[in-house]
């Protein structure tokens, strides 16, 4: 079987709300196009929807833009989102991800953003001090086809 080489690419926004639907777009198709599976991608955008969204609700007026940053490999995929914002205290990251005591569906609407994210892919973790902006960073593991599109650029290489 083929290896699977890592891809990676960025995708540089300004902070406004039309940057969300092109990211989703952008990163969909990408993957798609690299033989991700559809309930794999669904996983990763609704997770990098959150993140992002997060970005233009606590970013503050000072993030004026984020990046977002995903690299594929033999194990799967991570994305990064991240700001250059002021950054957050650490007691605002002392979120827990929600146990069976707390659905996602029972929290308030403001603050489900990290459990749907946590939901939705293997592992998040959350970087942020105080001016130095946040790192929102998501993995999740892919099994990949044997006809993967991905797996076809090393042999093209």
């Amino acid at each position: 079987m083929k290896p699977v080489p890592e891809v990676k690419f960025g995708l540089m926004f300004r902070c406004e709300t039309l940057s969300v639907p092109v990211m989703r777009h952008v990163l969909g198709d990408t993957l798609r196009g690299l033989g991700v599976d559809e309930e794999t991608i669904y996983d990763i955008l609704l997770a990098a929807t959150e993140a992002c969204t997060n970005v233009l609700t606590h970013g503050g007026q000072k993030v004026q833009g984020y990046a977002v940053c995903a690299s594929l490999g033999a194990v799967g995929c991570q994305v990064e989102v991240s700001d250059d914002g002021v950054g957050m205290m650490p007691r605002a990251m002392e979120a827990r991800p929600p146990g069976p005591e707390s659905p996602a569906a029972q929290l308030p609407e403001s603050g489900r953003g990290l459990a749907i994210m946590r939901a939705c892919v293997d592992n998040v973790t959350l970087d942020s001090r105080p001016g130095h902006g946040t790192v929102v960073t998501l993995r999740k593991h892919i099994r990949w086809p044997k006809d993967a599109p991905l797996r076809q650029l090393r042999a093209a290489s």
